[in-house]
């Protein structure tokens, strides 16, 4: 539903070069579960959307979610979301697992709102979740997953190891939440989600593009790889030079190309497919 426009305005430079103030519309959305979802939606033209899911413990009125949106507009419609547990979304966060709802409940919004074409893009957490989306609930012409995690329990790296103390001890439970407003369950899973890796393959012949940094100090590039190699065509692998991980080392060069990717290769998937 619209509300009024949030503020300060998201801005993106137009085709002339000056800055355009693109006004937010705040959405209330539910999941299929029941759990309200704090959005905002940036018109666009062009019959494209891009639902966008933030990383963990991060929301979309952050500084780089916007910046981000705000990039993306230039070629689409663009639904950011909080996840469940973050930001003013209600919940729990479940860390992978029912945030498929989430953005489930964005892509519905997205066709009600009479878009076309609807493409994915997630950054770390909200990678995988973007790809355990469109494997196991589908609807979507396009997805991107950027600097995600292809698998469970990784433990390798030290920001990672913060992150499971974070979501597997009351302490850290309590320290995110009182630091980043982010909720976390105490109850963990009932059992264990579907790895993003091993339904990476169900999400063909929707195109898939894989980002990651060479320089990312959470997870190494073998889980982009991972996640390419178990996908089906059409697929691509970006490897970054000097990118580091997720949102917060996000180029507005790199995010131009992401668009543009998105722009086209859901509209030959639409095409392919009419």
């Amino acid at each position: 539903m619209k509300g009024r426009a949030e503020g300060p305005r998201a801005r993106r430079r137009g085709a002339d070069g000056t800055m355009e103030g693109m006004i937010v519309q705040p959405l209330t959305l539910y999941s299929m579960d029941g759990v309200r979802i704090d959005a905002g939606h940036l018109p666009g033209a062009d019959g494209l959307c891009v639902v966008l899911a933030h990383g963990f413990t991060g929301n979309r009125r952050l500084p780089a979610p916007r910046r981000i949106a705000a990039a993306l507009n230039r070629v689409a419609g663009v639904i950011a979301i909080d996840l469940r547990g973050h930001g003013r979304s209600g919940g729990l966060s479940t860390a992978g697992d029912r945030e498929i709802l989430d953005v489930d409940a964005a892509v519905r919004h997205a066709r009600h709102l009479g878009y076309e074409r609807v493409a994915l893009v997630g950054f770390s957490m909200g990678g995988m979740i973007v790809i355990r989306h469109a494997a196991l609930l589908g609807g979507v012409d396009a997805v991107v997953s950027v600097s995600a995690p292809a698998r469970w329990y990784y433990r390798d790296t030290r920001p990672m190891r913060r992150a499971h103390w974070a979501i597997e001890r009351r302490s850290g439970r309590v320290a995110v939440r009182l630091a980043r407003r982010t909720r976390i369950t105490p109850r963990g899973w009932v059992r264990e989600p579907e790895a993003p890796y091993a339904v990476a393959g169900r999400i063909s012949p929707v195109p898939l593009l894989v980002v990651h940094g060479d320089s990312d100090p959470f997870l190494p590039v073998e889980h982009a790889e991972q996640l390419y190699d178990a996908a089906g065509e059409p697929r691509e692998l970006w490897v970054e030079p000097g990118f580091g991980h997720a949102e917060g080392a996000m180029t507005r060069a790199l995010m131009g190309r992401i668009g543009d990717w998105a722009a086209a290769r859901s509209l030959e998937n639409r095409r392919s497919h009419s």
